[in-house]
C-alpha cells in the first residue's frame, strides 16, 4: 500500500475543534501515576528532556524547525511533551501526557478527529474493518496532524492507562431458556469442537442440521457476563477516549515508570467471529489489586484508550497481531 505524504491535495478526516473550556486536560491521567502532581510531574518533565527523542509518526522528515515539536522517549511507558518552536529554538511548554507503548493494532479508517489545536489533544473516531468504532487519544496529532487522509486504512496500535482494574464480577449470570436460542448454542459448540476448534465454511448448514441426542443438551444456559468481551465509548463530545472495557488477559508484564512500578495488561476486549480481536496493552500502578490479576483472567477496567500510528507499521497495514 502506498501512502501520499505531501500536503498538498489531500481529503482530509472530518474534523471537530474544540475550546479550551471544552477540553478536559490531563489532569486525571497524571493523577493515575502520582498523588502529588505539583512535585512530580514538573520533575518528571524535567529529566525526560535530557533524553528526549523526536517520534516519526507517519513522517520520516521530522525538523526541530517546525513550528510546534513533540518530544517522546524509548521506553514502554514514558511522557510526550509538545513544545512551540520559534527560529528552530523551543519558545514555550504547550503539552505533555504519560503513554504507554503497545505492539497489538487493528487495520482502521479515520472517520473523525475531535482535536483542540491549542493544546494538541486530539481523539479519533477509528472505524475497523469490520465495522467497529473506537475512539482513542491520539498520541502523535502533533507529528500526524496535517498527514492523516480520508479512507485510507492505518494500522492503528492501541494501548490505555487504567484508573481502574480489577477482575470482573464472577457472579453476573443469566440463565438462557428458549429452546432455539439453546439449540444454536450446543449446536455451534458441538460442530466447532469436531472441526478442532476451527469454524466450518457450512456452519449455518450444520447448526440448521443438528439435532440433540440427549435431554441434556437442552438444558438451560448458564451464561456468565464476567466471561465476557466488551468495550464501551466515553459519552462526553472530547472524552469518548474515556472508555469502560472487559476482557481476558492474554499477557502480563512490569515495566518501570519514573521509579513507579507498573503492570502491563494485554487485555483481548473484543472477539468477536471472523473479526480480528481488538487487544489493548493497559498499563497500571503495581498494588497488591492489580498484582493479583493473573494470566487467563477476566477483568473489567476503566481505562484512557490511547492510539499510535506510525509509518513503519503500515506494511502490516493488512495484517493483524496474532493474539487470541
Amino acid at each position: 500500500m502506498t501512502i501520499n505524504y505531501q500536503y498538498k491535495n489531500i481529503q482530509s478526516p472530518t474534523k471537530i475543534t474544540l475550546t479550551d473550556e471544552q477540553s478536559a486536560g490531563h489532569a486525571d491521567h497524571w493523577r493515575i501515576l502520582t498523588d502529588d502532581m505539583s512535585h512530580d510531574v514538573p520533575e518528571w518533565l524535567q529529566k525526560m528532556i535530557e533524553v528526549a527523542a523526536m517520534p516519526k509518526g507517519l513522517n520520516n522528515n521530522v525538523s526541530a524547525k517546525d513550528s510546534c515539536l513533540l518530544l517522546s522517549e524509548d521506553q514502554p511507558c514514558h511522557i510526550n511533551q509538545v513544545l512551540a518552536m520559534k527560529d528552530g529554538k523551543p519558545e514555550c511548554f504547550i503539552n505533555a501526557y504519560p503513554c504507554v507503548d503497545s505492539p497489538y493494532g487493528l487495520n482502521c479508517k479515520i472517520e473523525r478527529v475531535i482535536a483542540n489545536d491549542n493544546s494538541h489533544d486530539a481523539v479519533l473516531r477509528l472505524r475497523t474493518a469490520d465495522g467497529s468504532i473506537i475512539y482513542a487519544f491520539d498520541q502523535l496529532y502533533t507529528t500526524n496532524r496535517h498527514l492523516y487522509q480520508r479512507d485510507t486504512s492505518y494500522y492503528v496500535n492501541f494501548s490505555a492507562w487504567a484508573h481502574e482494574i480489577k477482575l470482573s464480577e464472577q457472579n453476573e449470570v443469566i440463565m438462557v431458556e428458549d429452546q432455539e436460542s439453546i439449540r444454536y448454542h450446543r449446536a455451534f459448540n458441538d460442530i466447532v469442537a469436531a472441526n478442532d476448534g476451527k469454524i466450518p465454511n457450512d456452519l449455518q448448514e450444520q447448526i440448521s442440521e443438528w439435532k440433540p441426542e440427549t435431554k441434556e443438551q437442552m438444558a438451560p444456559v448458564e451464561i456468565n457476563l464476567g466471561h465476557m468481551c466488551a468495550y464501551l465509548f466515553g459519552d462526553t463530545l472530547g472524552q469518548e477516549d474515556e472508555a469502560w472495557c472487559q476482557g481476558q488477559v492474554l499477557g502480563k508484564q512490569e515495566t518501570v515508570f519514573n521509579g513507579k512500578s507498573i503492570i502491563l495488561f494485554d487485555v483481548v476486549t473484543l472477539r468477536e467471529q471472523d473479526a480480528d480481536p481488538f487487544v489493548v496493552r493497559i498499563g497500571a500502578l503495581n498494588t497488591a489489586e492489580t498484582n493479583s490479576i493473573k494470566v487467563h483472567d477476566y477483568v473489567q477496567a476503566n481505562v484512557w484508550l490511547q492510539a499510535a500510528i506510525y509509518k513503519e507499521n503500515q506494511s502490516n497495514v493488512t495484517q493483524q497481531s496474532k493474539a487470541s
